[in-house]
């Protein structure tokens, strides 16, 4: 069987959740670099990979798939014993709910190639950039903070095992980090997000492990 190849990039969040899941399931891969800073997503060689120009993608079972979610989701309905999505359709629903909340909704407007061209729209600079990401992701956790007290939440966001709501959640936190969001307001998240990160499967994932392409 050929190994599966992820095409990633260090700091990319959405190739930082297929990371994450790719050790969760054991699924040995290769990755390939696509240096974001040195334009290769908008390679020929890339985008014939994901027309999009984007990272992920993942080539594995002879297919290459892209957008981490919908990758997530096939990796669970292909994968014997995986638990990232719960058995029962409510607890799938909630997990579906609380991963959209990150990936749908405060990830798309604090992508940086979008934040850029707000700043260039707004004449603004460096300090704009950073007021935009600390609102926008504070809010999105704000109200992630809220749908957590809920007597499912366990040690991780739905019960006591890492579901696809915490692979997208640790690396939505590690850009909050980055960009200075105060998280005194969202403890139970910050708890989450330390119980995920005492796992293998999301330490080996982290940006700061896998480290930044050659210049």
């Amino acid at each position: 069987m050929t190994t599966p190849v992820l095409y990633d990039y260090w700091r990319s969040s959405a190739a930082y959740r297929l990371r994450i899941a790719l050790g969760l399931l054991g699924i040995e891969h290769e990755s390939v670099s696509v240096n974001l800073l040195k334009g290769e997503h908008r390679a020929q060689a890339h985008l014939a990979r994901n027309p999009q120009g984007l990272v992920p993608a993942l080539e594995i079972d002879g297919a290459m798939l892209t957008q981490s979610v919908a990758i997530l989701e096939y990796l669970h309905d292909t994968r014997e014993n995986s638990t990232l999505l719960p058995a029962d359709a409510l607890g799938r629903h909630r997990v579906r709910a609380l991963s959209h909340l990150i990936a749908m909704e405060i990830h798309p407007i604090c992508n940086l190639s979008i934040t850029a061209r707000v700043v260039e729209l707004a004449g603004g600079g460096d300090e704009l950039r950073v007021a935009w990401m600390k609102e926008n992701i504070g809010r999105g956790l704000a109200a992630l903070e809220t749908m957590l007290g809920d007597s499912r939440t366990g040690t991780f966001c739905h019960g006591d095992t890492p579901t696809m709501a915490d692979i997208c959640l640790v690396p939505q936190i590690y850009n909050a980090r980055r960009w200075g969001v105060d998280l005194d307001a969202v403890p139970r998240i910050v708890e989450i997000d330390a119980a995920c990160n005492a796992l293998d499967a999301f330490a080996l994932a982290h940006p700061d492990k896998v480290g930044a392409p050659a210049a």
